[in-house]
């Protein structure tokens, strides 16, 4: 009999990725909690999702053998919780918490890997005085506790930048950082990590000189093991802006092995264990210095289609594997292209969606293109500025997952994609303009 395996937010490509695992035969599939309850939706009620959840796997007439998530925070906190009620294999919720709370994080990675993290300090956006409470010197970053993909992130290079995105934050903190505060309420947290609640930021020095890579890992049975690196590819023009995502990395192996060093200490550090993981960090070559940018209970969605691509299966294998107790069964530069990425398609200023690419021209991308997978994230009448997780600088209207032969060839096939695939916007005027940096 197969293995019941449960995905929190279950989606459109994992029904695609997943039936791609090696072995495939030993897993059933099951969506628990969809899509819009758990990740598309601008208000997330934790107790009500977690009841849902454990009840629909109290009446499935089966056994409940692992439960996986590959998207950030609801899922990331509710994943640790369900497992507890069911006894299932995967890290506590503290260790969990040591990885998504973004301050306790920084603790944490300051015992044990100090040299390679940012000057840092909490921040409270209702405090009378938020500017006041500045120890660091500018420029620096602020971001909420509890956020992802760049949310409520901004650049702050003066105390009039800083007057001015408190009120941005403090209208909008409370979306996550109410339902992590619920979550966060089932954790046994230290008195002083306990008084940084999601409703207030972190600032931390910017790190932004160099390259930026991404771990991919997993902890089993207390060993930490990493068994990819992708590379992170930003706007020159506009660093805080995220082009594509590139595997395998180009960063040298010395290098990789330093990474992997420091990443090992941590996780260690913080007890994490029966759990992929991803981890990021910079590397500035001039210096020879490595910088941890942050860690994340969970390995990163974004990367599973490249790693069909090169590897021969969706990183989705480890997060499956380890979930049952199993060795993980991936593979290795078994599958068609040496090199592959994730391409967003970004706008930088707000609209009204009012053309996508047609299906035919999808069809016509992936068709000339082997093994290309196209995601859009806009329809005809989608307001740029309503979208959910963007980050604080620009507006993803889709991507593109892509394979080839070389890195030259990857790029040619990324610029033609952009062609076949044209958007049309009509340009709204807003009172404010969404910062660069």
């Amino acid at each position: 009999m197969p293995w019941n395996v449960f995905i929190l937010g279950y989606d459109e490509l994992g029904r695609q990725l997943l039936p791609r695992l090696q072995h495939v035969e030993d897993y059933a599939f099951h969506g628990l909690l969809s899509l819009d309850e758990a990740v598309h939706t601008e208000d997330y009620d934790v107790d009500a999702l977690l009841s849902e959840a454990t009840a629909k796997l109290d009446r499935f007439p089966g056994t409940v053998d692992a439960v996986c998530s590959y998207w950030d925070f609801p899922t990331s906190g509710l994943a640790p919780l369900i497992r507890r009620h069911f006894g299932l294999r995967g890290p506590s919720l503290e260790a969990v918490l040591k990885c998504e709370h973004k301050y306790w994080s920084r603790v944490e990675q300051s015992r044990v890997v100090g040299d390679c993290i940012p000057a840092f300090q909490a921040l409270d956006p209702f405090g009378d005085d938020p500017v006041g409470q500045v120890e660091l010197p500018y420029p620096f970053w602020i971001k909420p506790v509890k956020a992802h993909s760049s949310q409520l992130g901004f650049r702050v290079d003066s105390p009039s930048v800083l007057e001015r995105v408190i009120p941005e934050i403090r209208e909008n903190i409370g979306r996550l950082a109410d339902p992590f505060d619920r979550v966060v309420a089932h954790a046994d947290v230290p008195s002083d990590i306990a008084a940084i609640t999601g409703h207030q930021c972190i600032i931390e020095e910017i790190i932004s000189a160099g390259r930026q890579f991404t771990l991919e890992g997993y902890v089993q049975d207390g060993q930490v093991h990493v068994y990819g690196v992708v590379d992170t590819i930003r706007d020159p023009r506009r660093r805080s802006v995220l082009c594509r995502y590139s595997y395998p990395s180009r960063l040298p192996r010395r290098v990789q092995h330093r990474m992997i060093e420091a990443t090992t200490r941590l996780m260690t550090r913080i007890g994490y264990d029966d759990a992929p993981f991803n981890i990021e960090f910079y590397y500035d070559g001039r210096k020879d210095r490595i910088h941890l940018l942050e860690v994340n209970s969970r390995l990163s969605r974004s990367h599973a289609a490249v790693f069909l691509l090169v590897d021969g299966a969706p990183h989705f294998q480890v997060m499956v594997d380890v979930a049952l107790g199993l060795k993980p069964r991936m593979p290795r530069r078994k599958g068609r292209y040496a090199v592959a990425a994730k391409h967003m398609m970004r706008v930088f200023s707000d609209g009204v969606v009012r053309r996508v690419p047609s299906e035919d021209r999808i069809r016509q991308v992936e068709e000339r293109f082997p093994g290309t997978l196209v995601e859009l994230n806009v329809e005809p009448g989608t307001r740029l500025s309503e979208l959910l997780h963007q980050d604080s600088y620009s507006y993803e209207l889709g991507v593109v997952f892509i394979g080839a032969h070389n890195d030259n060839e990857l790029r040619h096939r990324i610029r033609a994609c952009e062609a076949m695939l044209p958007f049309e916007i009509e340009p709204v005027v807003r009172t404010e303009s969404r910062g660069l940096s």
